[in-house]
């Protein structure tokens, strides 16, 4: 029988403790979505191959990498998609815990518009134990989230669901670094597809994590390779957050996201981007509107251009079979 959804991801290697444990609590509970979600697991990292083998998930460790060997998006997305002829797919990170209401949130969505990205915030919790997906899991869970959780920042998504026939073609992005995620919401308006915010409905739960997998231990945003997501994406005004959805799924149906100011705003100064293809005049609208933040991505942009290069050798990042 065909799934209903393939999910796919790409995992830290399960070396370390920590990161096992909260990705083993992730793996249970996409194993709890049930026999209409095929899982794929990509990735050669140490202890994958195995955690796909223990759930009884697809692997794929033949991705592609850049020149520093981090897995490409681009890869990524091809192979989860190959995997099973699903019509909808999801790429989600491997430290989000899903609740079984995925499924039928994506129901929802999927009779209301034909394309579309379902994004969304998450709850931040630390997590420090494995986690029962047994009995009554779910209402247990999500009261200790409510309770100790914290509900994330509305600046990206951990998560993006869309039907088959969509973001057939992506950048060589880098995964685990910053503006990708932000690209995958602009293309979504760019192509005039539905960008649905689903945080009213559906909520995730993110396990708390610190960088020490991330060379030198920084930040994903502070490191050269999000420089070079960002330059594939086009340049920072292609960095769309929540804010910048479309819609909105409350209750189950799609309706219109708030119109306050700032959101107007942010639509006349993308408007010539994702209507013509305009950056130039984007970027010049965006600098009328915030003098100050545009001073300030000017030096970020030095500073990461010269980080790059010495990241590089000063040479661009080369996709490497």
């Amino acid at each position: 029988m065909t799934p209903f959804l393939t999910l796919f991801s790409a995992p830290k290697a399960f070396k370390e403790p920590f990161t096992s444990m909260i990705q083993h609590n992730a793996l249970r509970s996409w194993q709890a979505l049930g026999d209409e979600v095929a899982v794929v697991l990509i990735g050669n990292e140490e202890g994958i191959g195995e955690a796909a083998a223990e759930y009884g998930f697809i692997h794929r460790p033949d991705v592609k990498t850049n020149q520093l060997g981090t897995p490409l998006i681009s890869s990524i997305f091809e192979l989860g998609r190959q995997a099973s002829q699903s019509p909808f797919l999801a790429y989600v990170n491997a430290d989000i815990i899903l609740f079984p209401e995925f499924i039928t949130i994506t129901r929802q969505v999927a009779r209301q518009s034909e394309h579309f990205l379902m994004i969304g915030q998450r709850w931040d919790l630390q997590v420090e134990e494995l986690l029962s997906f047994e009995n009554d899991w779910v209402s247990e869970l999500k009261a200790t989230m409510h309770e100790h959780g914290r509900l994330h920042s509305r600046t990206g998504s951990d998560y993006f669901v869309f039907p088959r026939e969509c973001f057939r073609e992506i950048p060589d992005f880098t995964v685990g670094r910053a503006g990708w995620d932000n690209w995958m919401i602009f293309q979504a308006r760019r192509q005039g597809w539905q960008a649905v915010d689903c945080s009213a409905d559906l909520e995730i739960i993110h396990q708390n994590h610190d960088y020490r997998h991330l060379p030198g231990g920084k930040p994903h945003y502070r490191l050269p390779e999000t420089g070079e997501n960002i330059r594939l994406a086009g340049g920072r005004r292609t960095i769309f957050e929540l804010d910048d959805a479309s819609c909105r799924l409350v209750d189950g149906k799609l309706v219109e996201m708030p119109q306050t100011r700032q959101r107007k705003l942010r639509e006349w100064q993308n408007r010539p981007l994702l209507r013509r293809g305009n950056y130039f005049c984007t970027q010049l609208r965006f600098m009328l509107l915030n003098p100050g933040r545009a001073r300030i991505e000017f030096w970020k942009n030095r500073e990461m251009h010269k980080m790059m290069l010495q990241a590089q050798n000063g040479g661009e990042v080369k996709v490497q079979p």
